[in-house]
């Protein structure tokens, strides 16, 4: 009878270490800043929050500089054309029906522009594309409409839903079911019952498949979004720079309610992490 009395406490000891920590690093959770998230009216992407990204943004502005210059290169050749070559300052029309040194020029100036923009965006896509060795896995599988996580390392599985799925829209109801999560009324369709937690440091290997039809596991500041194909397991990979809340969204027209499946990961401190991975393996066994 002492013994059990003895295992007793022990049990009830550890479960209570189990909450205070779940309870800790729940505040800390709460306490994120909201980092990825669309901007009514803005222009532009997201906070770059990854390497990868970083990359995207750069690219961006390269190939914007090109498109710029041959965009006010053709203006300005149609101008001179137009002014140059009229009716009026020439009655009598040209009969030449060719300029092979023209028509060899226009060929490969394009080739060799096209050829100098791959030697820079290739090495961004081939980044993206060679998954490297994770120190957090996680299985993600679309579902008309929610998505699921497993944390194949760490035996955690857990469904996410958006809040307020299937309540209509923006209601008190809603409204205090967002505030008890942490959030406002701003992130009504962007926010989920249960987020992604995974710390600010590690690399992140998902892997995406789809139960049903294809969805489209994206978020924008992270710069990734990969198809999840039914009876199809794709891979994409991360390591978030910055702490704090990120959004995301279904990115494939995947049926009647695709617009109400977002995606929330939370990138917190290792620590917090740690805290919450031991709760969340009492709390979402797999």
């Amino acid at each position: 009878m002492q013994m059990m009395t003895v295992a007793k406490r022990l049990g009830l000891a550890a479960a209570t270490t189990v909450l205070a920590q779940m309870a800790s690093a729940q505040t800390a959770i709460e306490d994120l800043e909201i980092v990825g998230a669309p901007t009514p009216g803005a222009t532009g992407f997201q906070p770059a929050a990854t390497e990868l990204m970083r990359d995207l943004v750069w690219l961006d502005g390269f190939l914007l500089v090109i498109i710029t210059i041959i965009s006010l290169f053709v203006t300005g050749l149609m101008a001179w054309c137009v002014l140059r070559f009229n009716a009026k300052r020439n009655p009598e029309a040209a009969t030449f029906t060719h300029n092979s040194p023209l028509e060899v020029a226009w060929t490969i100036v394009p080739i060799v522009i096209l050829v100098f923009i791959g030697a820079f965006s290739l090495p961004i896509l081939f980044k993206q594309q060679e998954i490297p060795e994770g120190d957090i896995n996680i299985t993600v599988t679309g579902y008309q409409w929610f998505w699921s996580y497993e944390y194949t390392d760490e035996d955690v599985f857990f469904e996410s839903y958006m809040i307020g799925y299937n309540e209509g829209n923006l209601n008190a109801g809603i409204i205090e079911q967002l505030e008890e999560a942490g959030y406002s009324e701003d992130e009504f369709r962007l926010a989920t019952d249960t987020a992604v937690i995974v710390p600010v440091g590690a690399t992140v290997v998902m892997t995406v498949t789809g139960a049903d039809v294809i969805h489209s596991w994206t978020i924008p500041a992270f710069g990734v979004k990969q198809d999840a194909v039914p009876g199809r397991f794709a891979q994409l990979w991360f390591n978030a720079e910055r702490e704090g809340i990120y959004f995301g969204q279904c990115s494939e027209l995947c049926g009647k309610d695709h617009a109400y499946m977002p995606i929330t990961v939370k990138v917190v401190d290792p620590a917090v992490y740690e805290e919450w991975l031991a709760g969340a393996k009492e709390e979402f066994p797999a």
